[in-house]
């Protein structure tokens, strides 16, 4: 493998099989962002997927699109408001009716904004903490429920942030819903470990989609890209190739664990 001239992505790394027959569900996995890049490489590693999101006509689109490419009896789709704990609940029950089993939970959903914090309101702390925090929790739950009265284990992952561990401004609902999620992670590993479930967590710092270009300013990305290690952002593929790898048999003893998908350290 030759390395990359500083500033440019590698090359798209093909599947090897690595989640070969397992039923995934990844919440927020409408477009290209992460959650989006999860469920492609979750379907190229040879995992059946259900995919969620709060945005339904994207999230049909999403699906036709992997369905045409990867078949469609491997792709399915539900809207899921993941603060609303029967929606969770229909979503887990979807990929057993669709795919027989449940093996690996994704929880990318989260909701950012900012806001600083002398000037944040109630409802914006509590919307942003509600969804990305909440949300893991609820999803966890449910998942871990499941994962314990089937006795076949399972994997869940969580898509934190590196802005809970460094400062950032005007994120201060943002980075401590994500270092929420940090210790949720630590805690549900040690629970589920007595009933051979793994739980871990991935922690971008910069990975590049559209989404983040509408609610960022040129600016601010331009100062974060020149902050990282390689002089670029990272590919959303990138860090599902890290998610990919929490999901599989690769890290059979890694539980509880944080791992920092970035060029620089927090």
């Amino acid at each position: 493998m030759t390395a990359s001239p500083l500033g440019t992505p590698p090359p798209y790394v093909p599947g090897h099989g690595l989640l070969a027959g397992r039923g995934a569900v990844i919440t927020a996995a409408a477009g290209a962002g992460i959650g989006g890049a999860t469920a492609r490489r979750f379907l190229e590693e040879g995992a059946r997927v259900v995919l969620s999101d709060a945005h339904a006509r994207r999230l049909k689109e999403s699906e036709a699109e992997l369905a045409a490419e990867f078949g469609a009896d491997r792709v399915a789709s539900l809207p899921c408001d993941v603060t609303d704990e029967n929606q969770v609940a229909a979503l887990l029950d979807l990929v057993e009716e669709r795919h027989g089993r449940l093996d690996v939970v994704v929880n990318n959903a989260g909701l950012g904004g900012t806001s600083d914090l002398v000037d944040m309101t109630d409802a914006q702390w509590d919307k942003v903490l509600d969804v990305t925090l909440g949300g893991t929790f609820r999803c966890t739950r449910a998942a871990l429920r499941r994962f314990r009265d089937s006795g076949t284990g399972g994997v869940v992952v969580n898509n934190a942030s590196v802005v809970g561990w460094r400062a950032q401004k005007g994120q201060a609902h943002y980075a401590a819903a994500k270092a929420g999620v940090m210790a949720l992670t630590r805690c549900a590993a040690l629970e589920a470990a007595a009933y051979g479930v793994r739980v871990n967590a991935v922690s971008p710092s910069l990975a590049m989609h559209p989404h983040l270009v509408k609610v960022t300013t040129p600016e601010l990305l331009a100062e974060l890209t020149s902050q990282e290690a390689f002089g670029r952002y990272a590919e959303p593929w990138e860090i599902a190739n890290v998610i990919v790898f929490l999901a599989g048999d690769y890290s059979s003893y890694l539980t509880g664990e944080v791992l920092s998908v970035s060029s620089r350290h927090p």
